[in-house]
């Protein structure tokens, strides 16, 4: 049961993943004008997992916009749990009053599946300093297919308010698929997820 008088909470979770170090979407997430656009979209909460080296770019990132936005900012390394009950955060709840939110990821297809089964706004954003950057083309491809907003590092803000509007038109997850041809090894599973099988 919601509090009264308590404004309702509203969730930004962003996620780098456990594998490559992120700092440039982290950084990005802090910058002014990101904090404010989640601000003027009623975002209460942000809640940063910075990886395993990055609590020390993280509280210095707090400490810098510390009493210049009203975003309560909290952050975590790592958990052993996986980041599914870190995305229900921004699903919202009638029973205590939150409402729905946004993922910003990194591209990474695991973190990707994970947000759309929750069926939550997503803003995926590449890491360009990655090789052989595949991380790019899937975030372009789910992007004209509708199921996310392709994020640009140097530039958040409109990714933060496209995201309010796929969250009128969002689509489900996975795609459904009339085909009969069946999925074959961890390739067939992605294409049949990513909807590439007809």
């Amino acid at each position: 049961m919601p509090q009264v008088g308590v404004p309702p909470k509203k969730y930004c979770f962003v996620t780098i993943g456990a594998t490559a170090a992120f700092d440039t979407l982290i950084k990005g997430c802090f910058q002014p004008d990101v904090l404010a656009a989640l601000a003027a979209t009623g975002y209460t909460n942000l809640l940063v997992q910075y990886g395993k080296d990055g609590k020390p770019l993280f509280d210095e990132l707090v400490k810098s916009t510390a009493g210049s936005s009203s975003i309560k900012i909290d952050g975590f390394g790592f958990s052993q749990y996986g980041l599914v009950e870190h995305m229900k955060l921004v699903k919202g709840s009638p029973l205590d009053g939150s409402n729905e939110g946004l993922v910003v990821s990194h591209a990474g297809s695991g973190s990707i599946l994970d947000a759309l089964r929750l069926n939550v706004p997503l803003v995926v954003v590449p890491n360009p300093s990655l090789l052989d950057n595949h991380q790019l083309e899937l975030a372009e491809v789910l992007e004209q297919q509708g199921y996310v907003v392709h994020g640009k590092l140097d530039n958040l803000v409109p990714a933060i308010q496209e995201a309010e509007r796929l969250r009128q038109k969002i689509r489900s997850w996975p795609p459904i698929n009339s085909s009969d041809r069946a999925a074959h090894g961890l390739q067939g599973v992605m294409d049949e997820e990513m909807g590439f099988l007809d």
